[in-house]
């Protein structure tokens, strides 16, 4: 077990201390006078050089690529050298201090308010139970199925994964963004916009942006379930501002998953057993950040299970009685899926690329329109054994490592007199096709 040690002042001598400035240029937190004025090393954004005074014998390095900056802050703490970090904000939250801490470098953090922070307040909103991502220096799909999984979702952006990208990809999902420009400055600007707004918008780099949960907007897809309040529902709470209050933004749900067919609402037992529904979305592994179709959704259970477990949902059903049907499981349920009502394969062109399919209905058409689109993983149960060869083959084909196994499950029944039987449940195959990734 790790001792925490209680907090102590920081030491001006310590090896390396990280100070947050305020975007706004307000006064910085009183221990950076003293860790300057002995500091031999001062490492930072050129902005951030300029906006302290550096002490005149001490060595400068701007910030550009960030190894030549590592190396000189080793041989600084190897020779005892006090080094002083400058970085925007909180630089715990996303920031500098963790490729400080991968480098094995001996740290204090003087953080100042972070740019999340002072996004929600400058919109007047809480934000305790919000997720945050960021899209800086990364692949936006995540951040971007976060927001589409989740009411209240602050992204930190960057060229090219901005607010732009975002807003297109959020066409179809009932969103609102508030898109942060030039934050603590006299150019500060808030904008609530839909995505197709800000799709269309051009954005001051850096920016913040919210997204927000929007029922009630007038521009929200038709096509789309979105969480509303439900007395019988067992998920997550969510307030009217579309804002979790359990403190947990992709928590696994705490009324469980693989639930029974009778908390969902479906048709002559067109459901997904809930034996074969742990499998299958076990198979899926779902979480925040991840896309998931559910191609031939029938009543939508396995994609709102999928959804309990923090990842974005794209139900494909032709059949609009069905549609109905997932629209009211998924409110229920409190939770978002975006339902595309449409036949497969034709419904599937246009969709945002999927991390995995279930594929609970249609043919070896279906199969092959999905597989063309290279998910990293294809879930299928087949109940006609002479499709489970060439299901196989065509996965194969396709270039997946298959398994597969049958499913046969047997629950108790009561019988006159007190005694107990097993009822037997139709055989399923559950096949599972994953795609070699590039790591």
């Amino acid at each position: 077990m790790t001792r925490v040690e209680p907090a102590t002042p920081v030491d001006p001598r310590a090896g390396v201390t990280v100070v947050g400035l305020d975007a706004a240029g307000a006064p910085p937190h009183p221990a950076l006078a003293p860790v300057l004025a002995t500091a031999g090393l001062v490492v930072g954004a050129a902005r951030h050089l300029a906006a302290v005074p550096v002490p005149a014998g001490a060595d400068t390095v701007t910030l550009g690529p960030l190894v030549p900056a590592l190396h000189r802050l080793a041989d600084a703490v190897a020779a005892g050298v006090p080094a002083v970090v400058l970085a925007s904000g909180d630089p715990g939250l996303f920031g500098i201090v963790r490729r400080l801490r991968a480098a094995g470098l001996p740290l204090r953090v003087v953080p100042a308010v972070s740019s999340v922070a002072a996004t929600f307040a400058s919109a007047g909103l809480p934000w305790d139970g919000a997720a945050v991502v960021t899209a800086h220096g990364r692949d936006l799909r995540p951040a971007l199925n976060a927001c589409r999984a989740l009411p209240l979702v602050a992204v930190l952006t960057a060229p090219g994964a901005s607010a732009a990208e975002l807003g297109a990809g959020l066409i179809g999902w009932p969103r609102r963004l508030l898109v942060a420009e030039h934050l603590g400055t006299d150019a500060e600007r808030i904008s609530e916009v839909t995505p197709e707004q800000a799709a269309t918008g051009t954005w001051a780099d850096p920016h913040v942006v919210l997204s927000r949960a929007d029922a009630a907007s007038p521009r929200a897809s038709a096509d789309a379930v979105q969480p509303r309040a439900s007395a019988d529902a067992v998920p997550d709470p969510v307030t009217t501002g579309g804002m979790r209050v359990d403190n947990q933004p992709a928590a696994a749900p705490a009324g469980g998953w693989a639930l029974p067919e009778i908390r969902y609402a479906h048709r002559d037992s067109m459901i997904t057993k809930s034996e074969v529904r742990a499998v299958v979305v076990a198979r899926l592994r779902p979480r925040l950040g991840r896309l998931v179709w559910d191609v031939g959704a029938g009543s939508g259970s396995v994609g709102i299970e999928c959804a309990l477990l923090g990842a974005a949902v794209l139900a494909v059903e032709q059949d609009p009685g069905a549609g109905a049907t997932i629209r009211a499981n998924a409110t229920a349920h409190t939770v978002t899926v975006r339902l595309v009502t449409g036949r497969a394969p034709e419904a599937l062109a246009g969709l945002p690329e999927p991390d995995a399919v279930f594929v609970g209905g249609g043919g070896a058409d279906v199969l092959a329109a999905v597989v063309a689109r290279r998910p990293e993983r294809v879930v299928l149960t087949l109940a006609a054994l002479d499709r489970v060869a060439p299901a196989v083959g065509l996965l194969r084909a396709a270039g997946y490592t298959v398994e597969g196994s049958q499913l046969s499950a047997a629950r108790l029944a009561d019988l006159p007199g007190g005694s107990i039987r097993l009822a037997a449940t139709n055989p399923v195959v559950v096949l599972t096709g994953e795609r070699q990734c590039p790591t």
